[in-house]
């Protein structure tokens, strides 16, 4: 089965998120708004409730809370034409998603660890140039709190559930 770790941020920077995702993101029914801690992975059921879930425990109890801010979008072109809320960068985020790569957990990563809320993506070059360039002319001033990260598993549908959360700094 297919598994990732994942933020949801605080239900006022959701709602900004989804007024954007809600006509330009075609994910939009399949997973709230969310910043991928880690990628995609796969494993097998007992391998979660032996040997995964409990070392998620244990990075959640030995990570503290922190805080984050978003204040632009940004966008991943020219690679694919992706837009996000830009997550300003802290160690507290870059530490965790390090974590979430040792150990049992699998540790290759297709992509570096960008912190972000993705809120258009699959759009045609047209189509990502104007949402773009419009976007980037609005200013965000959002701050939020990382409590707890997400283990989630995909359905057959290709929609997200969480399977278990895990609450930080509980040592």
């Amino acid at each position: 089965m297919k598994y990732g770790i994942a933020v949801f941020p605080s239900k006022k920077v959701q709602d900004v998120a989804n007024s954007y995702r809600k006509r330009y993101d075609p994910h939009y029914a399949l997973i709230p708004p969310h910043i991928t801690m880690k990628e995609a992975f796969e494993a097998e059921e007992d391998q979660i409730e032996s040997e995964i879930i409990p070392q998620l425990r244990e990075i959640a109890k030995n990570t503290d809370p922190f805080s984050y801010g978003v204040y632009k979008v940004s966008s991943f072109s020219p690679v694919t034409n992706t837009i996000y809320l830009k997550i300003e960068p802290s160690d507290e985020i870059f530490d965790l998603n390090d974590k979430l790569y040792t150990g049992v957990l699998p540790e290759e990563k297709d992509f570096a660890f960008v912190p972000h809320i993705t809120i258009a993506q699959k759009l045609s070059d047209e189509e990502f140039s104007d949402v773009y360039g419009s976007l980037t002319m609005l200013k965000f001033d959002l701050q939020d709190q990382v409590d707890r990260f997400q283990l989630l598993y995909q359905l057959e549908n290709g929609a997200w559930s969480v399977y278990e959360t895990f609450r930080l700094g509980r040592g």
